[in-house]
């Protein structure tokens, strides 16, 4: 809906499926949509909650966090000039809102997006906020509902936003262990960060009528693949045909399939005993680096450190670095395979229909122990890098991914994952195929994957389809590797004037492996000979394995159930209160 022009226009609304002129009273009665084509209006966090819960039973969860800037993010405007305009116009401290209530006499724990607010972008803050919520539905033993409404992660704030992805999965996992119901309800629009992860990966998926949700929204879909969009594509109806949701649900029916779907929970859920979860961290904690048993803290330098022999040369400007991880002759993973590791036996296929070249995996040796190796292959050649989709997964390469880390898991071997991908396929087949929701379930089974994880940035780390290979025990990055939200120059062509920017948004995002261990995205800086991996593959790889053995070999000695503690601690404290470690400190 739109609001009418005039002096009439706070009691008049324009529809925008029909363009009927609506008396704004009897537009609000019908809960804001359409009486004539049944349009439906977004709908701001404050009145979603009101139009849901019980009268008289809404209690807000308090939302006050500190003031995050972690990175001086400065485009044509300072991002905490953002943040204040978005508060002042919207009354809310953030883009989610939390509450506990009742739905029809059932208790549960909500999060509201509100689109409204930065277009409801997944920051630190917001992911903080909805991670607190899954904690208390733990602590109450009650279920947990998720609104939707997204545009993706925050890119003023990042990889840190990136996290928050892993962040709130492991929050599901947690609520999934111990029998408790989760359910999103996908509100108009749903994309990026939010859809793959906690948006598709609860129990249950609704999908408001008129929602539209995907992984690549449909702009940069036509740009990258220059076709026409199906007719529906995205929508809720397409959605429920390509089994990607639940159900459909008008949004006068909402409150009482909630209802039902929450009572259902009620009575058949046995009874268990509170679940313990681990508290977060004092803020004055190193965040992303948990307390280790001594065989693992023994074998790992701090974060950032490097090793004593290392000769780096002085760190690059942002976006020549964007321009060396991008480099066509920068070793692929199949150069490593042969190079780094022995006996690599390659096993294909998700099981699903497809093999997706994207993505390589299989078994192989590192210094006489056996280790699953997962990662990206783009290719040298142009022919290598269109046949290899440009190291870019289809839904099939991250179920194939999927398939081998679980087969890990029952073998007991550990994970070695290499990323080195733009970001996920951003195809038409691609959300047709629930890319979303691949991606989705790559990062919940990381969290709870009971074997070590070791993943390294080796080139481009590109988003959501970094990080479904990315949640990890230990997080490594070559010295000229990039590792960011989003791409520079889709940045730029968001927050800038034009794409031209692109060097400038490479140098607000941070992405570069100093910055990210200074942030304590990383752990560890791999060093590159010369002046790259590239002039020197061979050199590149022994300090690779040197670094790989490094980190792995200590956490062969931890217990899997303390592996999965740590791990979840090490994301857990990717919230807001990082707003005191900056990438620019110096």
């Amino acid at each position: 809906m739109t609001a009418a022009a005039g002096p009439a226009e706070q009691l008049w609304s324009r529809c925008a499926g029909c363009a009927s002129l609506l008396y704004r009273k009897r537009l609000h009665r019908n809960l804001d949509v359409c009486p004539e084509c049944g349009e439906h209006t977004r709908l701001g966090a404050p009145e979603r909650l009101r139009q849901l819960v019980d009268p008289g039973s809404l209690r807000l969860l308090p939302d006050q966090l500190p003031e995050a800037d972690p990175l001086d993010f400065v485009d044509v405007l300072p991002y905490p000039h953002r943040l204040s305009a978005a508060r002042i116009s919207t009354g809310l401290a953030e883009a989610v809102l939390c509450a506990t209530a009742t739905i029809g006499g059932q208790p549960a724990a909500l999060a509201v997006m509100d689109f409204r607010f930065l277009g409801g972008s997944l920051g630190c803050a917001v992911g903080e906020l909805i991670t607190r919520t899954a904690e208390r539905a733990l602590d109450d033993r009650v279920p947990l509902i998720l609104v939707t409404a997204s545009g993706g992660a925050r890119m003023q704030e990042g990889a840190l936003s990136l996290m928050q992805m892993a962040t709130v999965s492991q929050a599901i996992a947690a609520l999934r262990e111990a029998g408790l119901l989760t359910v999103s309800v996908l509100t108009d629009p749903t994309y990026g960060g939010v859809a793959a992860s906690f948006a598709t990966n609860t129990d249950l998926v609704l999908a408001e009528s008129g929602a539209r949700m995907g992984f690549a929204g449909p702009r940069v879909i036509r740009q990258v693949t220059g076709r026409a969009l199906p007719e529906g594509f995205q929508t809720a109806d397409f959605l429920l045909r390509h089994g990607q949701v639940d159900m459909v649900v008008q949004r006068r029916s909402l409150r009482g399939r909630l209802a039902a779907l929450l009572a259902a929970a009620r009575t058949g859920r046995p009874a268990r005993p509170p679940v313990p979860r681990q508290e977060p961290a004092p803020h004055h904690e190193r965040l992303a680096t948990p307390t280790v048993p001594p065989a693992v803290a023994d074998g790992h330098r701090a974060v950032g450190e490097r090793p004593a022999d290392d000769q780096t040369p002085a760190v690059r400007d942002a976006w020549d670095t964007v321009r060396t991880a991008r480099h066509p002759g920068r070793p692929t993973t199949l150069d490593y395979l042969d190079s780094v590791f022995d006996g690599f036996l390659e096993l294909h296929g998700d099981r699903l229909g497809g093999d997706c070249p994207a993505i390589v995996g299989g078994v192989a040796r590192l210094a006489g122990r056996h280790v699953m190796v997962i990662g990206h292959q783009k290719g040298h050649t142009t022919a290598d890098l269109v046949a290899r989709n440009f190291g870019m997964a289809s839904p099939a390469g991250h179920r194939k991914a999927l398939r081998l880390m679980r087969l890990a898991a029952r073998l007991g071997l550990p994970v070695v994952t290499l990323v080195d991908t733009p970001g996920a396929d951003p195809g038409v087949s691609a959300e047709e195929q629930g890319q979303a929701a691949a991606i989705a379930e790559n990062i919940l089974t990381l969290t709870v994957l009971p074997t070590p994880v070791l993943a390294v940035i080796t080139g481009e780390g590109g988003s959501g389809g970094a990080l479904a290979l990315a949640v990890a025990d230990r997080v490594l990055m070559l010295q000229h590797a990039v590792y960011s939200v989003i791409s520079p120059e889709g940045c730029a062509a968001i927050l800038w004037p034009d794409r031209s920017a692109a060097p400038q948004a490479a140098r607000a995002l941070r992405l570069t492996a100093p910055d990210l261990c200074r942030l304590g995205v990383v752990d560890e800086i791999v060093p590159e000979p010369a002046t790259a991996a590239h002039e020197d593959p061979a050199e590149t790889a022994r300090r690779l394995r040197a670094a790989l053995l490094a980190n792995l070999l200590p956490l062969l000695d931890v217990p899997p159930a303390m592996l999965v503690r740590l791990r979840r601690q090490r994301f857990r404290r990717f919230g807001a209160t990082r707003a005191g470690v900056r990438a620019g400190a110096r």
